[in-house]
């Protein structure tokens, strides 16, 4: 297994790719010069059982639930739409975008965004009136999007969150401003580069919502070790799920399962990645974990 401390590079050539289908045995392919649109995706037809559809009754109210955020919600969108559909008889719709993060969403950013203006946040909310919107964003520190006017975690830590903090306030006001839906800000596990500054982009999050009411859903934690919170790691041992699972429990042997690949130390998707960004298209316990916690708190807050 690489180092932790070769990743960055592996990471640059990931952040903007998606999941590609491993029986096609094509290599992972460079980035391209921007993440390629996704597809909004609207979904509203009942999904089939899932580890959390059988574990509680569906709310009275189904809830309508808008699905933002980078290359980790590029991957994630498809079974967290299964998880919520089939648990909480949601509608859903996704659109995230590979490479992003909050200030693509921001109505006003024009030409200096990688998200085009139907997509933006406040214009999916006044469309589609969700009663959710889930915000999973890493926190792209590397300015490869042009609307962070070159500002990067390494060059000026202080400059990144302070900016950082601002986009999160705008993004909600124009949220708010739109509609009526609650914010889910999804905190993100461990960072394998920079520990600390995930954990605190994750701080920014709890601490907007505490002082605002909005929602966050510790995802983070679910791809963490017991008692490591912020200490990256590759396996974990299996839940009880995942042992009657043996695709989820990928070495059942060993009583762990694999949380990322030996060549990507940032996504959750166990297939490789490609310059086509897309939902992931295998089984990957990582991406299962993130959207059962992301549904439990969208369940727990009708």
């Amino acid at each position: 297994m690489r180092k932790p401390w070769i990743v960055g590079v592996l990471l640059a050539a990931v952040l903007l790719g998606g999941c590609g289908d491993p029986s096609s045995g094509a290599e992972a392919a460079p980035p391209p010069e921007v993440p390629r649109a996704s597809v909004t995706t609207q979904q509203r037809a009942p999904a089939s059982a899932s580890p959390s559809a059988a574990a509680s009754a569906p709310p009275a109210k189904a809830p309508n639930v808008l699905y933002l955020g980078d290359s980790l919600a590029m991957e994630a969108q498809k079974v967290l739409g299964q998880e919520l559909r089939g648990e909480l008889r949601a509608t859903y719709t996704s659109a995230p975008y590979s490479g992003t993060t909050l200030c693509d969403y921001l109505e006003g950013t024009g030409e200096r965004s990688l998200v085009p203006d139907g997509d933006k946040a406040a214009a999916l909310v006044r469309r589609l009136r969700p009663d959710f919107v889930v915000l999973q964003f890493w926190g792209n520190a590397w300015g490869y999007t042009p609307c962070m006017d070159g500002i990067t975690h390494d060059a000026s830590p202080q400059r990144y969150f302070e900016r950082y903090a601002a986009d999160m306030k705008r993004l909600a006001d124009q949220i708010a401003g739109a509609g009526d839906a609650r914010i889910v800000w999804v905190l993100q596990g461990p960072d394998p580069i920079t520990p600390d500054r995930v954990r605190r982009v994750n701080a920014l999050y709890e601490e907007r919502a505490a002082a605002s009411g909005e929602l966050v859903a510790d995802a983070g934690r679910a791809v963490s070790g017991a008692g490591a919170r912020y200490s990256w790691v590759q396996y974990l041992p299996c839940t009880a799920y995942e042992h009657a699972h043996d695709e989820y429990c990928t070495q059942p042997g060993r009583d762990r399962t694999a949380l990322h690949r030996d060549d990507d130390y940032l996504h959750f998707c166990l297939a490789p990645t490609t310059s086509t960004p897309k939902p992931c298209p295998v089984r990957s316990p990582g991406i299962l974990r993130i959207a059962l916690e992301i549904t439990r708190s969208i369940r727990e807050n009708p």
